[in-house]
């Protein structure tokens, strides 16, 4: 399962799942600032679950998909 990591999720956090073996991409290292529609796409294209603590998302996916 492959991952990609919103801005709201800590580095510690992104750095430990990479430890542990987990293939995670990060909003915040590869395209900051980027908006929510372009985290979600980019997520869905690359065929990856998105973690994020940010709220948005729901409404957006809801709206999308």
């Amino acid at each position: 399962m492959k991952f990609l990591a919103d801005e709201s999720i800590d580095f510690p956090i992104i750095h430990l799942l990479r430890q542990h073996g987990f293939d995670i991409r990060s909003v915040s290292e590869e395209f900051p600032s980027k908006d929510d529609e372009f985290v979600l796409e980019t997520a869905n294209t690359d065929d990856r679950v998105l973690i994020t603590s940010d709220k948005d998302f729901g409404e957006l996916v809801y709206r999308h998909f």
